[in-house]
């Protein structure tokens, strides 16, 4: 039997998503909708689909799928854009909390601009070495929500020229990473406290416009490599900035806040 079911389509600095709010229970298969609505030429198109549901703990409960269908990490541009988009429908203030894996977000919205508070950084690793194509990549791996692998570029390479989706393939596969793999960063500083970025996302296995938790864990091994003080500016693909905020001290990070624009684009119904 056919379900049709409205959506919204969003965007995050670049980041784009399908949302349903889904707190009748509309969607029952997530994974396979998930796949279906994120497909560019069949589909809606987004790099992954946001749900929002019931929640005890919070406002409401954020679920996040990849656009292959993958449930596998916190999405900080997904965050975004599902705070502005609950705030629309008027089921949460301007600033409020939802859950999403178990972990309680704050969301702060103010016109376009969102901000979220993150989950502190763990897992950091530094000096990792992987070997590609004759070349040798060094990079630290971060978890911010999602794992992450972040290669800073020095002035020998440009980041227009870096191969992202080959590169970032074989990267986020490499047995460095597994079993999960790995989001992969190609970052370049371009100016005073602002870094421009690159990324290649596992789950869409592409490169994709912006990523949230990948602009985190690029502030914050730039931040150590190249000594950048909060808050650190991020330049997207998309041409949009993200600003991400942080407080360090001894090697350790908290009070992690990713902010930036959070936009409707369209909204519609499907048949499902």
């Amino acid at each position: 039997m056919k379900k049709n079911i409205p959506f919204t389509k969003m965007s995050g600095a670049g980041n784009d998503f399908v949302v349903i709010d889904n707190r009748r229970g509309m969607v029952s298969s997530a994974a396979k909708l998930a796949r279906m609505l994120c497909d560019r030429r069949w589909g809606v198109g987004a790099d992954g689909l946001l749900l929002l549901e019931k929640s005890r703990k919070a406002a409401y409960r954020m679920m996040y799928y990849n656009a292959d269908g993958s449930h596998g990490g916190m999405c900080g541009n997904g965050g975004r854009c599902i705070a502005r988009y609950a705030v629309g429908i008027g089921i949460a203030s301007k600033d409020h909390t939802f859950e999403a894996l178990g972990h309680i977000y704050r969301a702060t919205t103010r016109s376009k601009q969102i901000r979220l508070r993150m989950k502190d950084p763990k897992a950091l690793r530094d000096g990792l070495v992987v070997r590609i194509g004759g070349r040798t990549w060094r990079m630290s791996g971060i978890d911010t929500g999602a794992p992450h692998a972040v290669i800073l570029l020095d002035q020998s390479m440009s980041l227009d020229k870096v191969d992202v989706v080959n590169i970032g393939r074989k990267i986020r596969n490499h047995g460095a990473f597994s079993p999960r793999g790995t989001n992969v960063n190609f970052v370049e500083r371009v100016a005073r406290g602002r870094i421009r970025m690159r990324t290649y996302e596992r789950g869409v296995e592409a490169e994709t416009l912006a990523c949230g938790t990948g602009s985190i864990a690029s502030a914050i091994v730039a931040s150590r490599r190249w000594k950048l003080r909060s808050p650190v500016e991020i330049q997207t693909s998309a041409g949009k900035i993200l600003t991400v905020s942080f407080h360090a001290k001894g090697g350790k990070y908290s009070d992690v806040e990713l902010q930036g624009p959070a936009i409707v684009t369209f909204e519609g119904n499907i048949d499902v």
